[in-house]
Order: C-alpha cells, then sequence, then structure tokens
C-alpha cells in the first residue's frame, strides 16, 4: 500500500471528493492522520470504499443528497450568458489577438468569465451576493475542500427550528418556516466560523454560495424575488451542494465588488467584456432577498415582497441616464478589445423590458474608441410573461481599441540601475506580440510593468524585492495605504501631503531630514529587531525606503537596514506612484520570483516568450555591485543562457554598458563580436538626472546598449 492524494484516492475508487469526505465523516471508511494531524489517503482505502459500494447496491443505499455537487451555472439568473458562451468564446478567438487578462465588469454569476479559465480574470459586480459567489468560483484564496464538504454534510443533517431573523421576517413567503430556521441556522454559523477563524474568507465565500445556490433551488418564485407566489406549497427541502469551482484557476483571479464606473478607471486587462443591465429592472430589487442573506447585516425588510432599502445599489444602467454612463465606461476603459453584450428588444416589449441603450448611442461610444463589428444570434427574451416577442437577437458589439498603448508608470521604488528614463528608447525596440515578458533582473520593475505584454514573470536575486511586491500584489489597495499611514503616525514621521513642509519646520530645498532624524532612527531599530517575513515587515521596509537616503535598498552584511534618513517623505507624488502601480499589477498576470538568474526555469519558454535582461552592469559601482555583487563569471553565465534562449527561438533584449569613465566591458565586447549578423546592438543615449548621488557622473556619459537577437517590429521567428 502507498500514500495518494483524496484527488487520486478518488479517481481509484470511482467517486467525487465530496462523497469521498462523506464516507470519511461519518466513519465509514478508517482513515489515519500523519503526526501533523492531517488525513493519510492511503491506497488500501480504495477496498474499503468498494466493500460498502458493494454493500450499498444490495441495499439500494444511493449516493447522499448532502454529498452532491452544484457549479457555476446551476443557478437562475435574469441576463445569465450560460447559453451564449459558445457564441462569445468563438468570437474572442476569433477576433482577438494574445489575451491572458480578461475583464469582466458586470458579471452577475460569473459564467462568462468561466469561458476564459485559466488567464487571468478580474470579476466585478455591485451587489454582494454575486461578488461573493464569484469569490468562491474564481478566487486565489487556497481553500479545504474537505472542511467545505464536511461542514455541508452537517448543516444538511442540523436540525434547526428556532427562531432568528429569517424566520420573524420570511416565514410563509418565499420559504417555509421550517426552511427559514434552517438558512437563519446556517448562514449564522458560517459567520461564526469565519470570525473565530475557523473558516478562511474562501471557505466562507464557499458555503455562502452553496446556500444562495440552495435557496433558490426551492424559492416560491418564478425565477427573480419582487415577488413571491401566494398560496403556493412550500414543501420543498433546503439542500446544499458542494461548489465545484471551474478549472483551472489563475491563482492571480482578482473579484471586486464595485461601481464599474469607477472601476475602469484603476485596471487594465487585454480583453473587457461588458454585460451591462439592459432594460429597468433593477437586480438589487429582483435579487433583494439573496443580497440580504449573503450580506448578512439583518436589516428592516418592508412591502409585500420584504424588501430591505436598496438605495445604494441602483444601477445608472436601469435608468435614462444609461447613454451617458455608456459613454463615459467606454472612454475610460483601458483595454485592446472590448465584447459588448446587448440585445435588440429596443421598443419590442412592455416599457420594462426595453433596451435603455440605443444601438446609435453604443456604436457612437465603441467607434469613438476603436474598429467596431456587430455579431449576433437569436434569443429567447424574459419578459415576464406580458409580451410575445418574436426575432430578437443577442449581439456581441466587438471594439479594437485604438489607444491600447499602456501609460507608462513609474515605480514606487527609486531602485538603482532603474530604466525609467529610457523606456522611451527601450519600448519601442520590444515586440509586441509576446505572450510571455520576462523580467530577469527586474529591480524596481520599471520595465516590466510598463512591457507590451500583459503577462509578466518578474525575478530578482534580491527576496526583499519579490516579498515586497507579492505583499503590493496579494494586500487590498486600501489596506496597504492604511497600514503605510498607520506606520507614519505610529512613529511621529512627516506627511508634508497633508500639512505641508512649513508645518515641521523645514524648507522644500532642504528637505526634512532634521525633522525625521530621530523617528527614521526608531523605526529602523524596530524594523531591524523584526523577525519573520510577513505583511507588516515588508510595508514597514517600504516606509523605511521612502523616508531613507535617496529612496534606496541596503542592508549590511549582517542582514540589517543601514541607510540613513533621506529628504522626502510620502508625498502625493510618491502617493501616486504606489497607487498607480498596484493598481497595474493587480490588473496584469504577474508572479513574482526571487531566484539567482542561473536557476530560472527556461524550459517553460516557448517561442511566444521574450526575456529582458538588465544584470547589474561589471565596470560600474553601484549598491548593488558592492561587495563582488556581480562578477565577470555571473557575465560570461548570463551571456551563455542569453546564447540558449536564442537556441530555443525565444526572443531576448540584454542591457548592459559598454564602457564608462574609461573602463571598457571585454567581456561584453567579445560577445557581441562573435555574433555579429545573429544580435544587434543598439546605443541608447542614457540620462539618469536621479541616480545615486554618489554615482552620477555628467562628463563621462556610459555607452549604454541594448542587444536583440531578433529585428524590431517583426513578429514571432518561425510563424
Amino acid at each position: 500500500m502507498s500514500v495518494t492524494t483524496a484527488a487520486g484516492l478518488a479517481e481509484m475508487a470511482g467517486i467525487s471528493r465530496s462523497y469521498l469526505y462523506y464516507l470519511k465523516a461519518h466513519g465509514i471508511i478508517n482513515v489515519g492522520t500523519s503526526a501533523s494531524g492531517r488525513a493519510v489517503w492511503d491506497t488500501g482505502i480504495a477496498a474499503q470504499i468498494k466493500r460498502y459500494k458493494k454493500a450499498s447496491r444490495k441495499s439500494g443505499k444511493r449516493e447522499p443528497a448532502g454529498c452532491k455537487t452544484c457549479r457555476i451555472n446551476n443557478r437562475r439568473y435574469l441576463g445569465n450568458k450560460y447559453k451564449l458562451l459558445p457564441f462569445i468564446k468563438k468570437v474572442a478567438a476569433r477576433e482577438c489577438g494574445t489575451v491572458n487578462t480578461v475583464a469582466d465588469i458586470f458579471s452577475g454569476t460569473g459564467s462568462a468569465a468561466s469561458v476564459f479559465a485559466g488567464k487571468k480574470v478580474i470579476l466585478n459586480d455591485i451587489l454582494y451576493s454575486n461578488y461573493i459567489c464569484n469569490f468562491a468560483w474564481f478566487g486565489a484564496l487556497p481553500f479545504s475542500r474537505e472542511k467545505v464538504t464536511e461542514l455541508i454534510i452537517y448543516y444538511n443533517k442540523a436540525d434547526a427550528s428556532g427562531s432568528n431573523y429569517m424566520t420573524e421576517n420570511f416565514s410563509g413567503t418565499y420559504f417555509s418556516r421550517e426552511n427559514c430556521a434552517k438558512i437563519g441556522f446556517i448562514r449564522e454559523d458560517i459567520e461564526r466560523r469565519f470570525k473565530s477563524g475557523v473558516i478562511n474568507g474562501r471557505e466562507r465565500a464557499l458555503l455562502i454560495t452553496s446556500l444562495i445556490y440552495a435557496m433558490d433551488k426551492i424559492a416560491n418564485t418564478c425565477g427573480h424575488y419582487d415577488a413571491y407566489r401566494k398560496n403556493a406549497p412550500l414543501c420543498k427541502k433546503l439542500v446544499l451542494r458542494v461548489p465545484v469551482p471551474p478549472e483551472p484557476s489563475n491563482p492571480g483571479n482578482l473579484c471586486l465588488n464595485m461601481d464599474a464606473n469607477e472601476l475602469v478607471r484603476h485596471i487594465e486587462a487585454d480583453l473587457v467584456y461588458i454585460d451591462p443591465p439592459y432594460n429597468s429592472r433593477q437586480y438589487c430589487d429582483t435579487y433583494h432577498l439573496l443580497e440580504n442573506v449573503a450580506r448578512w447585516q439583518k436589516p428592516e425588510v418592508s412591502g409585500v415582497a420584504r424588501k430591505m432599502d436598496r438605495s445604494g445599489l441602483k444601477s445608472d444602467y436601469c435608468t435614462e441616464k444609461a447613454p451617458k454612463a455608456f459613454a463615459d465606461l467606454i472612454k475610460n476603459i483601458r483595454a485592446k478589445y472590448i465584447i459588448m453584450s446587448y440585445n435588440n428588444m429596443a421598443e419590442k416589449g412592455n416599457g420594462r423590458s426595453n433596451a435603455k441603450i440605443s444601438d446609435t448611442d453604443i456604436l457612437r461610444a465603441l467607434k469613438a474608441k476603436g474598429e467596431v463589428k456587430v455579431f449576433s444570434r437569436d434569443y429567447k427574451a424574459f419578459t415576464a410573461g406580458k409580451s410575445d416577442i418574436r426575432k430578437n437577437a443577442e449581439r456581441l458589439f466587438f471594439c479594437r481599441c485604438r489607444d491600447a498603448e499602456k501609460e507608462i508608470i513609474q515605480s514606487p521604488l527609486n531602485y538603482t540601475g532603474g530604466k525609467f528614463k529610457l523606456l522611451p528608447q527601450l519600448l519601442p525596440l520590444f515586440p509586441k506580440d509576446a505572450e510571455l515578458f520576462v523580467d530577469l533582473f527586474c529591480g524596481g520593475c520599471n520595465v516590466g510593468v510598463n512591457a507590451p505584454c500583459s503577462r509578466v514573470v518578474f525575478n530578482d536575486k534580491n527576496p526583499e524585492l519579490a516579498g515586497l511586491f507579492n505583499t503590493f500584489l496579494k494586500l487590498p489597495k486600501s489596506d496597504v495605504f492604511t497600514a503605510v499611514g498607520g506606520i507614519i503616525k505610529k512613529y511621529g514621521l512627516s506627511d508634508s501631503s497633508v500639512n505641508g513642509y512649513a508645518f515641521y519646520g523645514c524648507k522644500s530645498p532642504d528637505g526634512l531630514g532634521k525633522y525625521n532624524r530621530e523617528p527614521f532612527l526608531k523605526l529602523r531599530g524596530d524594523f531591524n529587531s523584526l523577525r519573520g517575513r510577513g505583511a507588516r515587515y515588508y510595508l514597514m521596509l517600504y516606509v523605511l525606503i521612502i523616508y531613507s537616503f535617496n529612496n534606496q535598498i541596503r542592508f549590511n552584511s549582517a542582514g540589517m537596514f543601514n541607510l540613513p534618513v533621506g529628504k522626502r517623505d510620502f508625498n502625493k507624488k510618491m502617493r501616486s506612484k504606489l497607487s498607480r502601480f498596484i493598481d497595474r499589477i493587480k490588473s496584469e498576470d504577474v508572479v513574482f520570483e526571487n531566484k539567482d538568474f542561473r536557476l530560472f526555469d527556461t524550459g517553460k519558454l516557448t517561442r511566444g516568450s521574450f526575456v529582458y535582461a538588465d544584470p547589474p552592469y561589471l565596470i560600474t559601482c553601484a549598491t548593488y555591485n558592492e561587495r563582488g555583487g556581480w562578477t565577470e563569471n555571473d557575465e560570461k553565465d548570463l551571456l551563455a543562457m542569453l546564447d540558449a534562449i536564442d537556441a530555443r527561438g525565444c526572443r531576448f533584449a540584454l542591457s548592459n554598458v559598454l564602457s564608462s569613465k574609461g573602463k571598457t566591458n571585454e567581456i561584453l565586447l567579445s560577445w557581441i563580436n562573435s555574433n555579429r549578423g545573429r544580435y544587434r546592438t543598439v546605443h541608447l543615449k542614457n540620462s539618469y538626472s536621479n541616480s545615486n548621488y554618489h554615482t552620477r557622473d555628467k562628463k563621462s556619459p556610459a555607452d549604454e546598449v541594448a542587444v536583440l537577437n531578433y529585428t524590431p517590429g517583426s513578429e514571432i521567428r518561425g510563424k
């Protein structure tokens, strides 16, 4: 016998994982535990399952309902695009080029995003009930399938009959009192377990999603919650199922709960999919009960339909403001492509069913953005039984955006050797059709974050950089700014963005160093005494960088941050840099790695990959080159690696310096000369007006070059 995984054992036994967990939870199979308390899935368990299944067949037992599963499309929802998914996928595949990131900004149930499973998807909806389901289906937070399954089994078996918020407000309406009691009990228990740390945010979302789907399956409605059917029998039982998220899942997925018009001002994507409300039916009215249960704030409800206050959830797209809101939305989208779903209802139905945005308004806004095509397919309209509407079509408006190039932004770090000043010369040299951009020595990320590719691997040998950037990537932006502001306030550092320089007895030319010196040293001391590398460590490091000399990063041989205080603070310019940088990395499919370049796995590179190498310069003196940071052997190893990348048919660009202050990089020069006709050398006009004070030398400019193994503007070799 050998040890396997739960998934492997379930496959071996021919059952679902949820059923496997059911058998374990009920003691039907004997599962051992490791020293750490984790289940040990021994292959010998398969024989136990086989015997149980054989006995069950003889006795007529069936797989219990509590172990059945549900998937993203097992829910009734107005405007659900499930039946149109092949149509959407076909148009996207035919009309779009490389797509690594997709934003579904009116996501609803998230079914459209499931077409792009595996790519980075940004899902957004103004309803919290949709957001929590999106997070369950697509969230990046790991979860225990076993824990979720066992809790669902527990909820299905639970005998809940006491009074609660649901029984007091909804008994005999959409649900029986018995089901209301159970819904209230389950929802309260989910929140209790989450607040006590028994389940994490993703597990909470999966359980709430299971509850919402179960409620919707038995609700006494005709598909929405604007009203319930009076005098209808309320005999159906509430049965939760185990949600099965779509696969593959991208660890960079992002789920949001905000106004779409505000959202597009902060994100970028290769493809933005738009499926706004079509008519006057407000989704917060239609799904108020599910929204109420998802939020679980227990508000007062009123009216026959027992609706809560929804004034903050109304959408302009369901009103006469829709055309203006749509024009604003399209204007502020930053993407290569836009696909919009919208039907041709116009004036065909009753007043509530008619489309709020005319074709004229749609085409005017999209044509101002780029080249437009329209694709259509017949569909059956929802009319609440009041109209007989024929010849209806669901249309996909496709727009290839003209202004698709990224806006150049600056790193929130003033990292030595940063290429921000050289971007106007470098970016035109990079291929526009790269499917993966590898920034092999990313430093402050100025190049990779502005690269003409939305799928980027940032790598650097400095572990502090990867840790800091991963913190920015994983934490909500508001949490980053709150934490940074809290550190500044705790240590009494200056905040010139609020108070100005005079408040601290300082003048701009002299800087704020005199005021900040003592609190900075206190912060530095506390930081250097920290153990562990969590979010607190990296956010304190960021504040140190902001207030340190020239905003640099430097650790001594003992691993202590040792730069002195600088002149500036977290001013408006620095705040803007950080905000825009976080928006960019959260919008793209990015990974931050911390490896020696020699350990980078070039085996995962394809012909569509592009590698940019900006190593420490062998013949210059900089912080990263202290104590023999970059040697001749390193230089030779990198050049050999680039030759190997070229041999794989992949493109690369190398930034380096041929000569500086009377020195010549003979190794680089020899390599370039030996590869004449194979590689191209472009001489750059460098300007580092904001470089380290000790290395600035305007009288002796360095000969900075970019070495390419392709012709700029050419397609992938071999295509």
